[in-house]
């Protein structure tokens, strides 16, 4: 089967956006995505560069399209109103199940997206991340203990390195046969790829 290779972090939209997009073209083309949660921050300082969201007219920008991809793809979208939002626990949550608790990594992950750009939510709210993780039936007590994983510290540290040793300087990026396609405005070339394969 073929595999796709995606790398993401929860706190960008447009890898929401290509988190339900890249599941539809897996379907059709009958691949499998091999899913890398990264930390976009370390990805940005490690290769220079910086989100569209802390450029004005980049920003504004980004609204207006995230919108137009949103109606052409049928995938309800809502930008967060308490963005930005630190995904380092985030991160750290995907991490640890998908190490720990790999039968519900999909399932999990598709709710703290919705969380973040589907229905909203403040995650950066203690509390209110807590009510998310027992909304997702995980156990509170256990997720502490996995946010302080050194296992789950050092996979997203390995997995972010990993992505930068490759090319990788923003989010969404897939690799498909070890050639790289960044931003969704592009998967119409993976799709075009998978086809030909």
């Amino acid at each position: 089967m073929q595999t796709i290779e995606f790398y993401f972090d929860l706190g960008s939209p447009y890898s929401y956006m290509g988190f339900h997009r890249i599941q539809k073209i897996a379907t059709d083309k009958h691949a499998k995505i091999i899913w890398k949660p990264m930390l976009l921050g370390g990805v940005f300082k490690a290769t220079g560069n910086s989100s569209p969201m802390t450029v004005p007219a980049k920003a504004r920008y980004a609204m207006n399209d995230l919108k137009r991809w949103s109606k052409l793809w049928q995938i309800p979208m809502q930008m967060n109103p308490y963005f930005p939002i630190n995904t380092l626990q985030l991160m750290r949550l995907i991490t640890a199940v998908q190490l720990y608790l790999p039968d519900q990594f999909l399932p999990v992950l598709t709710g703290v997206f919705h969380a973040m750009f589907g229905e909203p939510r403040n995650l950066n709210d203690l509390q209110e991340f807590k009510r998310m993780l027992v909304d997702l039936e995980l156990d509170v007590q256990q997720v502490q203990t996995w946010l302080d994983d050194e296992q789950v510290k050092q996979q997203l540290k390995m997995i972010t390195e990993e992505a930068v040793q490759r090319g990788v300087f923003g989010a969404p990026t897939w690799f498909y046969q070890n050639e790289i396609y960044w931003g969704i405005d592009h998967l119409h070339f993976l799709e075009d790829a998978l086809t030909l394969s």
